[in-house]
């Protein structure tokens, strides 16, 4: 039986990723059982449960004693930006054979109000992630969104979203305009080059971002 006003603890694992993914928890943040459990009204064991299950997906990593998010460093950057290119990209592949009329129009009129967030980088970067995600289920392939939820929580792990660099904002939205639109001519040639060459885009301003934190460090 569950015990009032506590989460079940299948949750607790969600609710600390959840604060990873959301920017609660930052890349270096030391998370600790006790502070935890009573963060979110859990027992420390499915705490305990849900720390060693994110270390294993590469979340988290040890300090010492102490667990704390993962930072990525270059190579590990690269090595996932690589991943979901191919990834992302035959999602809209799948996208623009499989997705319904109603999908389509959904992705359309994202774009479309996503525009008006231009200059709010942390309300675009959500709707971002809210319109990639809408093309992953549009793909039909549960699979393929599985492995994608895995790339994209693992981006949670860079501490900025290359959307607050100037200029970068328009134009990926101008970028997910393209997509929308080869996914709903239903070529599927088109729809992943554009996705492909949005992420490979998208990961020439992170690199950038990088250089410029070295530099100024």
């Amino acid at each position: 039986m569950t015990t009032p006003n506590k989460i079940p603890q299948k949750d607790a694992y969600k609710l600390v990723l959840d604060a990873i993914d959301g920017g609660i928890f930052k890349p270096g943040d030391r998370l600790v059982e006790s502070d935890l459990a009573e963060r979110f009204g859990v027992s420390r064991t499915p705490i305990r449960e849900a720390l060693q299950r994110l270390e294993t997906q590469s979340l988290l990593a040890r300090d010492g004693r102490s667990l704390i998010v993962a930072t990525l460093d270059h190579n590990q950057m690269t090595e996932l930006y690589a991943v979901r290119a191919e990834l992302e990209a035959l999602a809209a592949r799948l996208a623009a054979r499989h997705a319904t009329t109603e999908e389509v129009r959904v992705l359309r009129d994202m774009v479309l109000e996503d525009r008006g967030l231009i200059g709010d980088p942390p309300a675009l970067s959500l709707a971002n992630r809210r319109f990639h995600k809408q093309i992953h289920l549009a793909s039909h392939n549960r699979y393929l969104v599985q492995q994608l939820d895995l790339v994209h929580r693992t981006m949670a792990l860079m501490a900025t979203t290359s959307l607050a660099v100037k200029g970068r904002s328009k134009t990926a939205l101008d970028e997910h305009q393209a997509i929308v639109e080869a996914i709903e001519m239903r070529d599927e040639d088109r729809a992943f080059g554009a996705l492909k060459d949005h992420i490979s885009a998208a990961f020439v301003t992170r690199l950038k971002i990088d250089s410029l934190a070295v530099a100024s460090a």
